[in-house]
């Protein structure tokens, strides 16, 4: 296929996908994985050269870091699912008399990301083509050379261990009808939706079911037990990577006040710049747009000395963060919501019930749903703190960015589709992977339940019976 931006015929989009789908479904696994590990280690051998690719195209982020996106997406996604059973039967209880087989689902839509153009675009590839799903590749319209590269590079690798012809598909510059068309099409059979609100929420409501992702608001308590100066050095990994693109970077820090001074001194100490309140409002006014309720691309994935300069800012620099010491949480407060640079609030409690219901009003504020953080050495804090939290991911003790998507500081299964769950209108908190992508059958032999059998059923027509009686019998001779 040619990377180019042009127009498409979803008719046709879909034919292909459809046959594809049908070749796929009589791959046995052993062949299944040889083309899985072919596409793996094409996306791996191309992981510096896409990550130069996205920077250059999109303008944002850093591409060394891109690299380690990149490596995420292909090495360790792939050791996670390289042994995954994905092909007939997956599981069988012969005491219960239940076998469980794989069986692919069918084309998937998968929408990328402009913040993740080439990992985002490997990762959904290897998960699809690991459950023998044809998939179709939406670049962001920002990032479509660079993605539509990744796409083409794992694709010849497939299909040089002979996958069908048209596994993987990739899209140019989609108008929002086409991108539509696609979405209800009645052969598509799921959409992998990352991106903004308004595409997943395109893709919830095309009547093709989909698995989405929410906003992160991601709020980090520094509690009193923690080690101040790894706390300090760990969210600044996070945020700076990629220069904070990634969804789950930490938006705000919470911490008492009792520790306030040498959590400041330890960010200063670091290269972090504190805002005064003037300069405040001149941040929040180049990265919150106000009308439209989100953040500016002006911000999103730049380096901190480049948005104080856009806000007119005599910061230092070699500054590596802006903090913006904020009182309350909403839309009075712009800094407040997901910002996706090296900007981060600031917030400064005087016990742990208030730094709980704050880190829950951030929550709320635009990332139900997906991922909180703590640092703590203090098991009933951490305990509680998680209690509260209405979040698919509460990391501990970890650099927020690189926690929630998994494999590298703990053991969440690698993905860049982070699932928020309800709160976050998503169906699921997990971390999206290739079981995700299954449709499971289930044969259930006869085993007959023997209280059941026994059980005299006419009492069931007695209405003097009620539960507890009927349950003392039924299990009498258990």
């Amino acid at each position: 296929m040619e990377i180019e931006s042009k127009r498409f015929d979803v008719e046709e989009v879909m034919e292909r996908a459809a046959l594809a789908a049908a070749v796929f479904s009589q791959l046995d696994q052993e062949h299944t994985d040889r083309i899985v590990r072919a596409a793996y280690l094409a996306g791996f051998n191309a992981r510096v050269r896409l990550a130069k690719m996205a920077c250059e195209e999109t303008g944002l982020g850093i591409w060394q870091d891109k690299v380690i996106k990149n490596v995420l997406a292909t090495q360790l996604v792939y050791e996670d699912i390289k042994d995954e059973k994905t092909v007939g039967v997956i599981g069988e209880d012969r005491e219960r008399g239940i076998v469980e087989i794989a069986q692919p689902l069918g084309p998937i839509l998968a929408v990328a990301p402009v913040t993740n153009p080439t990992s985002t675009v490997m990762f959904k590839i290897l998960i699809a083509l690991k459950t023998r799903n044809p998939i179709l590749i939406r670049p962001h319209n920002r990032a479509i050379r660079c993605s539509s590269e990744a796409a083409r590079i794992m694709y010849e690798a497939a299909l040089s261990e002979d996958a069908p012809e048209d596994c993987v598909q990739w899209l140019g510059n989609t108008s929002r009808e086409e991108t539509h068309a696609l979405m209800s099409h009645k052969r598509l059979a799921l959409i992998l939706a990352t991106g903004g609100a308004g595409l997943v929420k395109s893709a919830y409501s095309s009547g093709t079911p989909a698995i989405g992702v929410g906003a992160g608001n991601v709020p980090v308590y520094i509690e009193r037990s923690a080690d101040i100066p790894f706390a300090v050095e760990q969210i600044l990994i996070s945020k700076t990577f990629d220069n904070g693109t990634v969804c789950a970077s930490e938006q705000a820090v919470v911490t008492e006040r009792a520790l306030t001074g040498q959590v400041m001194a330890e960010f200063q100490r670091r290269g972090a710049y504190f805002l005064n309140e003037e300069e405040t409002h001149k941040v929040e006014a180049v990265a919150f747009d106000q009308e439209q309720g989100v953040m500016s691309m002006d911000v999103v994935g730049q380096p901190a000395a480049h948005i104080a300069r856009l806000a007119g800012i005599e910061a230092p620099s070699d500054v590596t963060l802006l903090i913006a010491p904020q009182k309350k949480v909403g839309k009075g407060y712009p800094l407040s919501s997901e910002i996706l640079a090296p900007i981060l609030a600031y917030y400064v409690v005087e016990s742990l019930p208030e730094a709980i219901n704050l880190c829950i009003e951030l929550n709320y504020h635009g990332g139900i749903g997906h991922t909180v953080s703590i640092f703590s050495n203090d098991e009933e804090v951490i305990r509680q703190f998680a209690a509260a939290m209405n979040a698919g991911r509460i990391l501990v003790n970890t650099p927020s960015s690189q926690g929630a998507v998994g494999a590298i500081y703990n053991r969440l299964a690698p993905s860049l589709t982070l699932g928020c769950g309800t709160g976050g209108k998503n169906i699921t908190t997990d971390n999206i992977t290739a079981h995700h992508l299954l449709n499971i059958q289930r044969i259930a032999r006869r085993r007959v339940n023997e209280e059941l059998e026994l059980f005299d059923k006419s009492l069931y027509l007695d209405e003097s019976m009620d539960a507890a009686a009927v349950e003392k019998l039924y299990h009498r001779n258990r």
